[in-house]
C-alpha cells in the first residue's frame, strides 16, 4: 500500500477558531488563528474526512457595550458592523468555513438558554452575590494573588488590564465540585492541552483549587438573559463558549450535525486558554455532554519586533498584507517562520526573504525547469512511465512518503514541521535535477531523459498536492501547469498516475520575486 493511501480518511472532523471578540478590527492576529485552522480543514478534507469548519464572533459582554458607547452606536448596529468586517476578512484570507456563528443569533441566545436550564436543573448553578476584581478588558474575575498595583492602579498581572472592586447579585456556577474531576480528566487526556506549556500553566492553576464562578451580571444589560431572571444577562464567557454547541444544533443532541460533536480542535489564543480548558470541559461535564478532544493555544505576534497595540497603530491589516505579498506567500509565511504555539514576530523582512528563497527560487524555479524540458524536449506532453531505477527511487521514495508525514505533523498543529518536510523534498528535487541532467541526456540517452523528467513531474504533482492546504491558489496553478485534472487532487489520488502523453499547457511564474527596498 502507498504512503498517499495510509492517511486514515473518512471520519468526521470538526474544528473552530476562537469566535473573535468584537471590539476593533480585525488583524493579523486574527489572521493568523484562522489561517492556521484554515489549513487544518483543508487538510482533513484533502485526506477524505467529513469536515465542519467553524468561526465566527463574539459579540456581548461590557467591553463590547463600552465600545459601541464610544463610537455613537447601539450595541447591535456597532457589532452587525464589525462582524461583517470580521467575516469579510475571513473570506477574503481563503478561510474556508462552513459556518459562520454570531452570538447575537436567536439559535444561539436558544442555545445558551437551553445549557443554562441543564445546569440549572443539574443542581450546578446557584443566586448569591459576586464581590471581586473584576477586568472590563478581559471580561474576566481575578482573584487578590492574581492582582497587582502599576502606576498607582489596580492591575490584572498576567494581562496588565485595569481591574475594578465589583459587587453585584450573581448566579455561580459550582466550579469548585470541579477541581478533582478536570485533573482527572487531563491525566486521561494527555492530548487535550497544547502545547506543553498550556498544559502545565492550566493544570497548575486548577492544582491551587478552584472557586466557584460568577456567571450573570446586572450591571449591564448587552447580553443573553438569564431564563426565568430577566435582571441577569449570562457571563460572557459561558455565552461565548457554547457557541461551538449552537453551531452543531444544539440543544437537538438527536440531530445529523449533532454528530460532528466533540470538536476534534479548538484553536485558540494563548490568553483565553483558561476558558476554554477549565471552564468549557467543567460546563460542559456537568450538562451531561462530552468535553472537546482538544485545544490547541497559539502563541501571539509581535510586529517588527513590537508588540500589536491601538496607541502604537500597528495592528497590521491582513487584506494590505496579502495584497502586498500575494495571499498564498503570506499564508505560507505565518505557518513557516514560527514554530505554531510560541510567540513570534511578523517582519517584512523576512517574508520577502522567504518568498524569494523558498517559494521562487526553490520550489517556482524548480517547477519551471521540470516544466520547461517537457515543453521542450517532449513536445509539451507527459513522458511516458517506466519502472523507476535505484537512482528514481531516491528521488520518489521521499515523495511517496510525505502524505503520511505531512499528516502526522498538521495533526498535531506542527505545521512549520509539515512544511519543512515538504521543503526536504523540493530541496532534494534540486539537487537530483543537477544531479541527473536531463538537458544534456537527450542527444545521449532520450529514454532515461524521458524517465527522468517524469520522475521530476511525479515528486512535483505530489509536493503540489500536499501543498494546497496552505496554498490553495498558487497549488491549484501549479496543478493545472501539471496537467491534473480538478477530480483528481486528493491526497488517495496520487496512487494513480497520470496517463501516459498527457498535454501540458505551457509553464507560466508561480511566484513573483520582492525586492526588498529596506
Amino acid at each position: 500500500m502507498s504512503e498517499a493511501n495510509r492517511v486514515a480518511g473518512g471520519k468526521r472532523y470538526f474544528l473552530t477558531t476562537p469566535i473573535y471578540y468584537l471590539n476593533g478590527q480585525p488583524h493579523i492576529g486574527h489572521a493568523y488563528t484562522s489561517i492556521a485552522a484554515d489549513v487544518l480543514a483543508r487538510w482533513k478534507r484533502l485526506a477524505g474526512n467529513e469536515v465542519f469548519f467553524l468561526t465566527g464572533t463574539d459579540e456581548h459582554g461590557q467591553k463590547v457595550e463600552q465600545a459601541a458607547v464610544a463610537a455613537g452606536l447601539s450595541p447591535q448596529d456597532f457589532t452587525d458592523r464589525l462582524a461583517g468586517d470580521f467575516r469579510s476578512m475571513a473570506e477574503k484570507i481563503g478561510v474556508s468555513f462552513d459556518d459562520f456563528i454570531r452570538t447575537t443569533e436567536e439559535r444561539h441566545k436558544r442555545a445558551c438558554q437551553a445549557l443554562w436550564e441543564r445546569l440549572k436543573d443539574a443542581g450546578h448553578i446557584y443566586l448569591g452575590h459576586y464581590e471581586g476584581w473584576y477586568a472590563v478588558r478581559d471580561e474576566a474575575f481575578y482573584g487578590p494573588d492574581e492582582i497587582e498595583e502599576r502606576d498607582g492602579k489596580k492591575v490584572a498581572i498576567a494581562s496588565g488590564a485595569p481591574v475594578e472592586w465589583t459587587r453585584e447579585p450573581s448566579y455561580f456556577f459550582r466550579l469548585s465540585a470541579w477541581t478533582g474531576k478536570l485533573l482527572e480528566f487531563y491525566e486521561a487526556h494527555p492530548d487535550f492541552m497544547a502545547p506543553a506549556s498550556t498544559r502545565r500553566e492550566v493544570t497548575a492553576f486548577v492544582k491551587a483549587g478552584l472557586q466557584d464562578l460568577s456567571i450573570s451580571r446586572t450591571s449591564f444589560k448587552w447580553g443573553v438573559p438569564v431564563p426565568g431572571d430577566d435582571a441577569h444577562v449570562m457571563y460572557v464567557w459561558l455565552d461565548a463558549l457554547t457557541n461551538y454547541i449552537t453551531a452543531l444544533g444544539y440543544p437537538d443532541t438527536g440531530s445529523e450535525k449533532w454528530g460532528f460533536w466533540p470538536a476534534d480542535v479548538h484553536m485558540v489564543g494563548k490568553e483565553i486558554t483558561r476558558f476554554h480548558c477549565i471552564y468549557w470541559p467543567a460546563f460542559l461535564m456537568a450538562a451531561g455532554l462530552e468535553p472537546p478532544r482538544r485545544v490547541f493555544a497559539n502563541g501571539w505576534l509581535t510586529i517588527e519586533g513590537q508588540k500589536m497595540s491601538k496607541s502604537l497603530g500597528n495592528g497590521l491589516d491582513p487584506l494590505q498584507l496579502a495584497e502586498e505579498f500575494g495571499l498564498d506567500p503570506l499564508r505560507y509565511y505565518l505557518l513557516r517562520e514560527v514554530p505554531f504555539g510560541n510567540d513570534g514576530d511578523f517582519s517584512r523582512r523576512a517574508v520577502i526573504g522567504r518568498l524569494n528563497s523558498e517559494l521562487a527560487n526553490d520550489l517556482g524555479n524548480l517547477a519551471n525547469r521540470v516544466l520547461a524540458l517537457i515543453g521542450k524536449n517532449c513536445e509539451g506532453r507527459l513522458p511516458p512511465l517506466t519502472a523507476p531505477t535505484e537512482a528514481d527511487r531516491e528521488l520518489l521514495g521521499p515523495v511517496e512518503a510525505l502524505p503520511a508525514q505531512v499528516d502526522e505533523a498538521i495533526s498535531r498543529q506542527a505545521f512549520g514541521e509539515a512544511l519543512e518536510r515538504v521543503w526536504v523534498v523540493v530541496r532534494q528535487g534540486n539537487s537530483w535535477i543537477d544531479a541527473q541532467k536531463p538537458w544534456s541526456l537527450k542527444k545521449t540517452d532520450p529514454e532515461r531523459m524521458a524517465a527522468v523528467l517524469r520522475s521530476l513531474h511525479t515528486a512535483l504533482r505530489g509536493v503540489a498536492t500536499v501543498l494546497q492546504p496552505f496554498m490553495p491558489g498558487t497549488m491549484g496553478a501549479m496543478l493545472d501547469q501539471l496537467g491534473v485534472g480538478q477530480g483528481a487532487r486528493a491526497l488517495s489520488d496520487l496512487a494513480t498516475p497520470l496517463a501516459d502523453d498527457t498535454a501540458l499547457p505551457p509553464p507560466s511564474p508561480l511566484f513573483r520575486k520582492i525586492e526588498d527596498a529596506a
